[in-house]
């Protein structure tokens, strides 16, 4: 997809000289002042100039790609004891012994491995609540097994969820629920279900209006309804490589922009080791299973239910203003894949909810230069403020 978005201009250049670029709508003023600065280039210098800038990027991307394949960086993070298992999720305990802070239940997105949140030494979410005294537990779903082949949000809510708010109450006491991106909107399910047993939220990165400006519309996912209907019908879930075009379409250059740029990156940095570190984290994403696949895609995308205060989870609405819980909702001012505008909607309707717009995008947020004092700072301090009697 990147080598074909990269020659396109080449094979697009005759058309254009011809006056046929392939679409019917008018010109932009835009458009109309770089055709006319194209047309008074001489035509043989414009055209080795544009070849040799097509291959210098190929050969940039390719090569970055090259330099992020031979990297020598592999996560060594020493892996924290699991507490609490049922099919194939399972419930890892970060907290220190003999800890007495805030517990902790961290609850990552279901489509992406919950490593995210402890990347690297220095880039991990939970190590630094761990280290400010407080007690968090990771959910780490993992695939969907043969036990999960046909959950759906209900179960990953009602059954999964609920069970480690369980484990942890009676191992720490009440908790604060954080949830990022998609494992935001099942924690506010879960203080739907069960509202006397939260402390409160941090939502991070987490959709709820998805029907706002520059979000992923009702029309396009009409037309990917019998494509991914299709796929579900032959596979019985929507596998990772799927997720990841789906991804990669939000933003079709960045792909090529983040490994051109990463060929010139010293390999011996600690910038190589986070963006490798990263990569890896990024392709190593699970399926969903068909169940999740529509309520996701047609439910929330396509009819905006979270948005409408329509969403429902074992037969309970799901609706914020009615959580009277302190809540923090951090929204990075740069995210593709939930725009802001897309998660200011869940602070203004939480009763008692606060914003904190922070620099980055999606993941960015969660491992570039200001990650420890913009984000993780002000997480562990609302977290610590909050006990159990709040």
């Amino acid at each position: 997809m990147q080598a074909a978005s990269l020659l396109s201009s080449l094979s697009a250049l005759p058309t254009w000289k011809s006056g046929s670029p392939g679409w019917s709508r008018p010109w932009s003023a835009e458009e109309n002042e770089l055709r006319a600065a194209i047309n008074s280039a001489d035509p043989a210098g414009f055209q080795k100039a544009l070849a040799e800038e097509t291959v210098r990027r190929v050969d940039d991307f390719l090569a970055g790609i090259e330099a992020y394949r031979d990297h020598p960086y592999s996560r060594t993070l020493e892996p924290m004891p699991e507490i609490w298992r049922r099919g194939t999720t399972r419930l890892l305990d970060y907290s220190e012994p003999g800890a007495a802070g805030t517990p902790v239940l961290v609850v990552p997105s279901l489509v992406n491995r919950s490593y995210v949140l402890d990347l690297t030494p220095k880039r991990s979410l939970v190590r630094h609540l761990r280290a400010k005294g407080l007690r968090p537990y990771l959910v780490d779903w993992d695939e969907p097994g043969p036990e999960e082949r046909d959950f759906g949000l209900d179960d990953y809510v009602a059954d999964r969820l609920s069970g480690m708010l369980d484990a942890v109450t009676a191992r720490a006491g009440r908790p604060a629920l954080l949830g990022y991106c998609m494992g935001g909107l099942l924690t506010v399910a879960l203080s739907a279900l069960r509202p006397a047993d939260v402390l409160g939220h941090v939502l991070m990165a987490v959709p709820w209006d998805f029907h706002r400006p520059y979000c992923l519309a009702a029309a396009p996912l009409q037309t990917l309804r019998e494509p991914v209907e299709r796929m579900l019908g032959q596979m019985g879930e929507l596998p990772g490589d799927a997720l990841q075009m789906l991804f990669a379409l939000q933003d079709p250059g960045a792909v090529e922009r983040k490994f051109r740029q990463f060929r010139h990156v010293k390999q011996t940095s600690a910038a190589a080791r986070r963006f490798t570190a990263l990569e890896d984290w990024a392709n190593d994403c699970v399926p969903l299973t068909a169940k999740v696949t529509r309520e996701t895609f047609f439910g929330w995308y396509g009819d905006n239910l979270p948005g409408r205060n329509l969403w429902q989870v074992a037969g309970q609405t799901v609706e914020p203003r009615k959580l009277k819980h302190p809540a923090l909702v951090v929204v990075p001012s740069r995210d593709r894949i939930v725009p802001a505008e897309s998660a200011l909607p869940l602070a203004d309707a939480l009763t008692n909810g606060r914003r904190l717009i922070v620099e980055g995008g999606h993941v960015g947020m969660l491992i570039g230069a200001r990650a420890v004092s913009g984000i993780y700072a002000p997480i562990s301090h609302f977290v610590s403020r909050m006990k159990s009697s709040d």
